[in-house]
């Protein structure tokens, strides 16, 4: 069966081409492959706990990862919403990096929708120490927040997609264990970790009590993240999905592009990191650019503009006008990300309107 593409539907293909979109690896388009199996899934109703292609991805993710369950959710912003109201009440407390996603990039849904406060660690690079929040546990007292989670973020998406040193997640959660607080891994790419370290997922896993891990960035599904954790813990956070408005009905449809992701995607990740160091090895003889790292370690390259330049969103801008998408993340750093559509010649190919941008001039 042939499979009408998105040019051929929208007319998409006259506006840019979707190889030079570096804005996210959520940028991917499902293959022939993967919307076969979309197509040909069965299904049930997952709100009753009866879609069969649901179950399946379920159960297969926490095999994977070494957990004894897990659930299918929309999105990781709600994964991450949910883990937080399963370890803290009301008016308790997360220890976690300064510069995390769940801080960035999700409207502070712990305070929003969970009462919950948030205690911040400057990290290097996204990395924060053990000795950096030994001792920040709050006294039992009724003047404070009851420090309840340690939260940690792998790949570190502003940490330029950072692999978390093995040896200081497992330091810290230990630390954390011995003094009753709960663990969270926001690992959205935890997949790039696993592929760039040759750590397996389940070694990773061990240290915490609840994993997120998402289908739509570098595994390249269209939709959805799973949490996953002990039994007790998804039972009740099925709960929580359901209020959240994340009760899906013949959800197959859509996990089984997660499904044939994980199945299929998961090796092919050293490609996109491949193409990363390509791009960062380029991006160093352009003038007034400059990676923000020597090495990057996995799909993320972020790099900075010089001031008597122009600013990272006219950057962003003018190479937008060329057909080359990436996102500036604050007034003089530009990301872009790397991803299953696009290849080897494509990277090169936006090095050289980059550098073809830059010579042109400030704006």
């Amino acid at each position: 069966m042939e499979y009408p593409t998105l040019e051929a539907d929208c007319g998409l293909s006259m506006m840019f081409d979707h190889h030079l979109d570096f804005r996210s690896d959520t940028a991917a388009w499902p293959s022939a492959e993967m919307r076969a199996a979309m197509a040909e899934a069965p299904v049930g109703d997952d709100v009753f706990g009866e879609d069969p292609t649901v179950i399946r991805l379920q159960e297969r993710l926490a095999e994977m990862l070494g957990m004894e369950a897990a659930l299918y959710v929309p999105s990781g912003t709600m994964a991450n919403v949910i883990a937080a109201r399963l370890h803290c009440r009301p008016g308790e407390e997360i220890i976690v990096e300064a510069d995390s996603h769940l801080c960035h990039y999700e409207q502070a849904g712990y305070a929003q929708l969970s009462g919950l406060a948030a205690r911040t660690v400057p990290g290097d690079r996204g990395v924060m120490r053990l000795g950096q929040i030994e001792g920040m546990i709050r006294p039992g007292d009724v003047h404070f927040a009851r420090t309840r989670l340690v939260w940690l973020e792998n790949t570190h998406n502003r940490g330029g997609g950072k692999v978390l040193p093995y040896e200081t997640v497992e330091s810290i959660c230990g630390w954390a264990r011995e003094h009753g607080l709960k663990t969270h891994l926001d690992g959205a790419r935890l997949f790039n970790a696993v592929v760039a370290s040759g750590i397996e997922a389940p070694r990773w896993t061990r240290h915490f009590d609840t994993v997120n891990v998402c289908f739509s960035k570098g595994l390249g599904a269209p939709v959805g993240s799973a949490l996953a954790g002990s039994r007790a813990d998804i039972e009740e956070a099925r709960r929580h999905r359901k209020v959240l408005g994340g009760g899906m009905r013949q959800a197959g449809v859509i996990a089984a592009a997660a499904l044939w992701a994980l199945e299929h995607n998961i090796p092919r990740l050293a490609e996109d990191h491949a193409n990363a160091r390509r791009l960062a090895d380029a991006l160093g003889g352009i003038e007034a650019l400059e990676p923000t790292a020597e090495r990057f370690d996995t799909n993320l390259v972020f790099f900075r503009v010089d001031p008597s330049w122009g600013t990272a969103a006219a950057l962003v801008e003018r190479l937008a006008g060329r057909g080359v998408r990436m996102i500036a993340t604050g007034p003089r750093t530009v990301r872009a990300s790397l991803h299953l559509d696009i290849r080897p010649e494509d990277v090169d190919r936006a090095v050289e309107i980059l550098g073809a941008v830059i010579a042109e001039g400030p704006p």
